[in-house]
């Protein structure tokens, strides 16, 4: 595997983590991915909650926490270090705001076109600006968006498939649809990315569905520079989550892995528990918003509150929540640590390429 560049960071292995909120990837598993010569992402998502202790005021605690967590996985890594700030969180602003003050390497942002990120950018600010895409499309705006009002193009672009664990950029009856899968959609943002690269080199990432160094061999293949993981780095001892969020990741089969109905509008992967089961049998009922941190979640109307429900998941209270997951997560049998799964996808790479050169030479 090639070094790759985003800027003038350069990533020794080309991995980025994943954002997986509410508290999933926080400094301990950012700092141990950065360690290994990948991006390591902090997921900004419900850090008012972690940090209640700070103060009630969830932006405020909000902010502080995502200092906390930028501050702590510093101490622990000089390698690459990524904020993931959803665009549809009521606070996106100072998330953003937040990371760049704190000179985070990298924003990755999704959930909703980032279409005035660079506009929080300050003439000293070396913070790399990344928007999360399912489609050619969005990629072009974004292109085009950022370029015409702030002379300014992505220092690289993820594009997210339909496989991926959390909040999709899909509608239900495109999931499964072969004219929306990643393999097709990357060499489209590929091709978006490459009508800029005489003003600026713009690697593409491919995430969603990725979980093994075979995988990241043929998704490269199609024009992709790298990948990002979210799942594969759950069951691993460094992942900020709950034993008991890393146990459901083991215990589950394929069959529990579901699409769901969010209360954001969104359909989203998740591994099946009675607290969904209550859901979709209308039993479950919101207290009242806490925090109002999704711009588009209508208490009222919620059946329950998605932040709470992801909360109490971290912490591993699954009577009241579930865990968000990509669709191998029952793939994952035992807890290993951040640098065996970098060695294991290194020599899964290795292993797939040998064998396609073989094939070439008996073929």
């Amino acid at each position: 595997m090639k070094e790759i560049k985003i800027g003038n960071l350069t990533l020794k292995m080309p991995v980025i983590q994943g954002g997986m909120g509410v508290g999933i990837s926080l400094s301990g598993l950012a700092s141990a991915v950065a360690n290994e010569g990948g991006v390591g992402v902090i997921s900004s998502a419900g850090l008012g909650l972690l940090y209640k202790h700070f103060s009630t005021d969830y932006l405020k605690a909000s902010i502080y926490g995502l200092k906390e967590e930028i501050r702590k996985a510093r101490e622990k890594s000089s390698g690459i270090i990524g904020v993931n700030v959803m665009v549809a969180m009521s606070n996106f602003a100072d998330m953003v705001k937040t990371a760049i003050q704190e000179k985070a390497d990298i924003i990755f942002s999704g959930a909703g076109l980032p279409l005035d990120m660079p506009s929080f950018l300050k003439s000293d600010s070396t913070t790399k600006l990344v928007p999360i895409v399912s489609s050619a499309r969005a990629a072009k705006i974004i292109c085009q968006k950022w370029k015409s009002v702030y002379n300014y193009l992505p220092d690289a672009i993820v594009v997210e498939g339909p496989k991926a664990g959390g909040h999709l950029g899909y509608k239900e009856n495109q999931i499964d649809d072969q004219d929306f899968s990643l393999e097709k959609t990357i060499p489209e943002v590929v091709s978006v990315a490459n009508e800029y690269k005489e003003e600026k080199n713009i690697p593409v990432f491919a995430a969603g569905g990725i979980y093994t160094g075979e995988d990241m061999s043929r998704i490269m293949e199609l024009g992709a520079a790298g990948v990002q993981m979210g799942t594969r780095f759950v069951t691993t001892e460094e992942c900020d989550a709950s034993d008991a969020f890393k146990q459901t990741y083991i215990n589950a089969e394929e069959k529990d892995i579901e699409i769901i109905k969010s209360p954001v509008g969104m359909p989203g992967r998740a591994i099946w528990n009675n607290f969904i089961q209550k859901m979709k049998e209308g039993n479950t009922h919101p207290k009242g918003c806490a925090c109002h941190c999704i711009k588009t979640c209508d208490s009222t109307k919620s059946p329950y509150c998605i932040i709470m429900a992801l909360y109490n998941a971290f912490k591993g209270n699954f009577d009241r929540g579930y865990a968000f997951a990509g669709s191998n997560a029952f793939r994952a049998k035992k807890i290993e640590t951040v640098k065996e799964i970098f060695a294991s996808l290194k020599t899964e790479y290795e292993k797939y390429q040998l064998s396609k050169s073989k094939n070439r030479v008996l073929g």
